[in-house]
């Protein structure tokens, strides 16, 4: 058998029964009797399919092929050629042993051998139709249901029906006995023309859905035997819907083309909605009808560039009225939602055609307007073009600020549309925050040409956009007043108890999340200069659970990044304290929250992350000690004790500089030697040291945290303020004799705990009040 290679399009059928576009190819017929489908893109292998004898192939109009492989899987292949269609067509006959004139080659069911016997009996005979008049309608409708089991009669049926002109007949004599009122007789036209579609061929369908017989077809389906009363289809298709042309479309057969469209859509899904499986599978066909009618429409939209010119013309000019843009926004709608028909690469195609034309634009304007439906049908337009061409999209943005103001940029209209979204359930909020990340994606710029649109990209948002997607955040998290004097009643941070406010609160977060573990460099340097973990850990206050895990998750993400400079970040702004105080008020109770905030210290205790094991066992280990149900905080204690063992061996050293390990191992060495009494701050003197250390974990027995009246903890630090140590009646240590931090001035308290095991080298000036208070961390 010679290969023959023809122009298709590869489609399956999923399980909402629509047909799904798996790619364009070529097919060809090879040994050992079988269609493989090569992609015409790449090579890659679309299809490759055994011509089975007992496989039942159909042919409709022309240019399609359809079967099925297995149950509940169904393959067609659309060919560009009719020729490359019949010549296909007339291999797998040929394989089959079929006469190439028929339709449908197999029965796609399993016959009963009588039922076989009985086909090959009448094969040479054709099928005789009852005369078409009113009182033989009860034959006619007997002999329709009988042939339903069987392809072969079905074929026999279809080909009798075309021959002689039978339906335009029958529908002639259904307006003669509506007039007379036959109601018996209507009711059999129902089950008589509802069979004919059950049929499932293609043929008859074009003649039932002509535009001078489809009407008639669904008068017909208005008397159903089940109803007392007739439905009104007809009113409905000729009165209630109108076909509003928003710019006159000049070609008589597309036009022709929508209206019939819309109609037969309107009789699968209105008149004849599915009530069994094989029923189902029996109106195959009239799914594949209105698929390709679909991609026919927006292939011959998307040819007339003058049509789709002034559409746009009209929806970006200033005077056109708001009515006749809705329906421009409405039509463009309804086209985005019929490309869904069109192969990825075409769909893709088509988009970049609305972009250049200036479809973004447009939008920003109609995303403007008052109108409630407006502005959704221009959110679902646009969730087109991101899912379809993000970086179409990111390109037109990164344009806009060299002729628009922050307020108007796209991006910006977008995200205060997700933050001013009525619905209580913030379903429009929740869909642009999907598009929103999508934008900001970097998987999606992994193209080696994308490298400098990732870049630009980011740098471009968080310079004109971040500041407006935090700013409800920002509003609804108030920061701890720094006049405040020590001991003075702190109030409460702000949380959110409105429902729809926290919702949107946890989105935000949701999408700063995803921030963080993708946009290492531009979030973080966001983070560390606006205090944003702060802010984000006030919610851990909320009553809603939801918001505070957002919160939780949030630190979650940043901790989980094992990042030196977010640890430092956390430990100088004390980040730990909201957390482990929503862990104590949440008491004994075994819920999620309990769960995720155990999760984050045992993270930090599984990774061995030194720097936050030593500042949390420094400032909350009597706070948390209490809590035996889990072996988290003694595990936490136990790495903290260990390394302060190791340090005083001298075995192990944990370094915040770049020096390589060998040469602090030599810099330590050569300290050792030097004279005990060597005053210089930067070095470690281990006596004192630990003398010392015995000294500082007396008094930190003595001041054991408490939460003050506003609900939050007061820390002091007798080893760490000179008024302190006064107050517990000894001297402060000399600086001549200890290599502790001088203490700062009464009344003031250093921000930074000292971490006696870690940074042993390293120095920080703190400035108090013109003095400089030298910290050794």
């Amino acid at each position: 058998m010679s290969d023959t290679r023809r122009r298709v399009k590869v489609y399956t059928l999923n399980e909402e029964r629509q047909w799904e576009d798996r790619g364009t190819g070529h097919v060809c017929c090879s040994e050992p009797d079988s269609l493989t489908v090569t992609g015409e893109a790449d090579g890659s292998l679309l299809l490759e399919s055994k011509i089975n004898p007992d496989t039942a192939y159909q042919k409709q109009q022309d240019t399609l092929i359809v079967w099925s492989e297995a149950e509940n899987y169904d393959l067609a292949l659309s060919f560009q050629e009719k020729a490359g269609c019949d010549e296909i067509w007339e291999k797998i006959c040929q394989v089959q042993g079929k006469d190439p004139s028929v339709e449908i080659t197999q029965d796609p069911g399993d016959e009963s051998e009588e039922e076989r016997l009985e086909d090959m009996l009448e094969s040479g005979h054709p099928l005789e139709l009852p005369p078409c008049e009113p009182g033989c309608l009860e034959e006619l409708e007997e002999l329709v249901m009988s042939v339903l089991p069987s392809p072969v009669r079905r074929e026999k049926l279809a080909l009798a029906l075309l021959s002689s002109g039978y339906i335009r007949k029958l529908l002639q004599l259904f307006r003669t006995i509506e007039e007379e009122g036959d109601r018996r007789g209507l009711q059999q036209l129902h089950q008589i023309v509802r069979g004919l579609l059950l049929l499932n061929k293609a043929t008859l369908l074009e003649v039932m859905f002509s535009d001078d017989c489809i009407m008639d077809v669904v008068g017909c389906l208005e008397y159903e035997p089940a109803l007392l009363q007739p439905k009104s289809h007809r009113q409905f298709l000729t009165e209630t819907a109108r076909f509003r042309e928003v710019i006159p479309i000049r070609d008589s057969e597309l036009r022709q083309k929508i209206h019939q469209t819309y109609r037969v859509q309107y009789i699968q899904d209105i008149i004849l909605p599915t009530h069994s499986v094989l029923e189902d599978n029996f109106l195959s066909t009239l799914s594949s009808f209105i698929f390709f009618n679909k991609v026919e429409i927006v292939s011959m939209l998307q040819e007339d560039e003058k049509f789709l010119t002034e559409v746009f013309a009209q929806l970006t000019d200033e005077a056109t009225e708001d009515s006749k843009r809705r329906e421009l926004v409405n039509f463009f709608k309804e086209f985005c939602a019929f490309s869904q028909t069109l192969q990825p690469q075409n769909r893709d195609a088509f988009f970049k055609t609305l972009a250049n034309l200036g479809i973004l634009p447009a939008l920003e304007i109609v995303m403007g307007m008052e109108d409630e439906q407006v502005k959704s049908a221009a959110m679902d337009i646009f969730s087109y073009l991101v899912e379809f061409s993000p970086s179409v999209v990111r390109e037109f943005i990164m344009q806009e600020p060299q002729q628009a103001d922050d307020d108007v940029l796209l991006i910006n209209v977008v995200i205060k549309q997700m933050i001013c979204d009525s619905d209580p359930e913030l379903g429009g909020a929740v869909q642009l925050m999907g598009l929103l990340r999508t934008l900001m994606d970097p998987e999606n710029m992994l193209a080696p040409a994308s490298k400098a649109e990732k870049s630009e990209f980011l740098s471009f948002f968080y310079k004109y956009c971040m500041h407006v997607l935090t700013a409800p955040l920002l509003a609804n998290t108030d920061e701890e007043d720094p006049d405040l004097t020590e001991g003075a009643a702190k109030p409460n941070p702000v949380c959110p108890d409105n429902f729809q406010t926290a919702q949107l609160l946890a989105l935000i977060l949701e999408l700063l999340t995803f921030c963080v573990e993708h946009h290492t460099y531009h979030i973080k340097s966001y983070i560390m200069t606006r205090d944003l973990l702060r802010r984000v850990l006030t919610l851990m206050n909320s009553r809603h659970s939801f918001l505070a895990l957002c919160a939780l998750r949030f630190m979650r993400r940043i901790i989980g990044l094992k990042d030196e400079y977010y640890n430092r970040y956390i430990v100088k702004g004390n980040l730990f304290e909201p957390v482990i105080n929503a862990l104590l008020d949440n008491g004994t109770r075994y819920n999620l929250l309990n769960s995720a905030i155990i999760e984050l210290f045992e993270f930090i205790r599984v990774e061995d992350i030194r720097s936050l094991i030593a500042h949390i066992v420094d400032n909350f280990s009597t706070a948390l000690e209490s809590i035996e149900y889990v072996q988290t905080f003694k595990g936490l204690k136990g790495r903290y004790e260990q390394e302060k063992q190791r340090q005083s061996r001298g075995f192990s050293r944990y370094r915040r500089d770049g020096r390589s390990f060998q040469e602090d191992e030599d810099t330590w060495l050569n300290e050792d030697e030097e004279d005990e009494g060597v005053t210089d701050k930067s070095k470690s003197d281990y006596g004192t040291f630990m003398e010392s250390e015995k000294v500082k974990e007396s008094q930190d027995k003595e001041n054991q945290p408490k939460r003050t009246a506003s609900g939050s903890f007061k820390f002091s630090f007798s080893h760490s303020s000179g008024a302190a140590n006064t107050a517990n009646g000894s001297k402060p240590p000399s600086s001549a004799s200890s290599s502790r931090a001088a203490a700062p001035p009464s009344g003031q308290t250093a921000r930074v705990r000292h971490a006696p095991y870690i940074h042993s080298h390293a120095c920080i000036s703190v400035p108090l009040n013109h003095s400089c208070v030298h910290i050794l961390v």
